[in-house]
């Protein structure tokens, strides 16, 4: 069966879970502009289990999607003990790119001013994001050009985490991402300049990239392009191959998350990355 119609065919097991999924920690909503997509939500754990801070950028093709949507990798996260942050961004095709970047930068900004005042240790933040989060997450985290513009400080960032991120644009692009990527960027505007493969530049935060051979929407040559590119200019990083069952797009990017470490190897490799980060080197 070919992988686009496993995609699609996934969707109705993934709804399921997520309606089952029990609502344990009631996150605090905290705007940082004027459109009602420019907001976070913190999660804060009963018990804390790391000293390490989250911070998620959702997916849904850059026009959709909301934090709010992606309640239970929140639930999920901070039942683990970590204190989680999902930021929220203008969505396309109304609010074009270099919007959702910027406000990815402000709301990043804006947390970890939060989450100071209120004393909570941010020098160890993980920076992940699934699909179009992990498109967004990563210019973030690498590019010094955009980080620059948005006068983003990244010094404390000590990993990133990407979810089937299309980190490339090239032949290979499902013609289902071109016509995302089509709404998102206006009428001719330079695409290398919101391309994560064309900004990278050589930092110290070290990446982890989980991508499926199976994704119906992303190909698995968009990791390795990028994997290569990271490597190249000598940025430490670790492609893993998801091995689950579950191996489409919308269920290795986020799914995962309603299922268990011990169910689900993907989810169960994001938490021991995170775990180790720090102890070992990953190259």
């Amino acid at each position: 069966m070919k992988d686009s119609v496993r995609e699609s065919l996934s969707y109705w097991g993934l709804y399921k879970k997520m309606r089952q999924v029990k609502r344990l920690f009631i996150p605090q909503n905290i705007s940082f502009g004027n459109s009602k997509e420019q907001y976070f939500l913190y999660y804060e754990p009963e018990q804390i289990a790391s000293d390490k801070v989250i911070i998620w950028v959702h997916g849904g093709g850059w026009n959709a999607g909301t934090p709010k949507y992606f309640d239970f990798v929140g639930q999920y996260a901070a039942n683990a003990g970590y204190h989680f942050v999902s930021i929220g961004y203008r969505l396309s095709p109304k609010n074009k790119y270099p919007c959702q970047i910027e406000d990815v930068c402000n709301g990043y900004k804006a947390a970890i001013q939060w989450l100071n005042e209120r004393n909570i240790d941010t020098s160890k933040v993980i920076i992940s994001g699934s699909s179009a989060g992990a498109h967004l997450s990563s210019i973030l985290c690498y590019s010094k050009s955009v980080q620059k513009e948005y006068d983003t400080d990244v010094s404390n960032i000590i990993g990133f985490i990407g979810l089937g991120g299309p980190y490339c644009f090239s032949d290979q692009t499902s013609l289902s991402v071109k016509i995302l990527l089509n709404q998102l960027f206006a009428k001719g505007f330079d695409r290398t300049n919101g391309e994560p493969c064309s900004l990278m530049t050589k930092n110290s935060i070290p990446m982890l990239l989980i991508q499926s051979r199976n994704d119906g929407l992303i190909d698995f040559s968009c990791a390795e392009q990028f994997y290569k590119k990271a490597k190249s200019i000598g940025n430490e990083c670790e492609l893993y191959e998801v091995a689950d069952k579950k191996n489409t797009h919308s269920w290795y990017t986020a799914g995962m998350f309603l299922e268990t470490r011990e169910e689900n190897q993907g989810l169960d490799k994001f938490f021991s990355w995170i775990e180790n980060i720090g102890k070992t080197m990953i190259c």
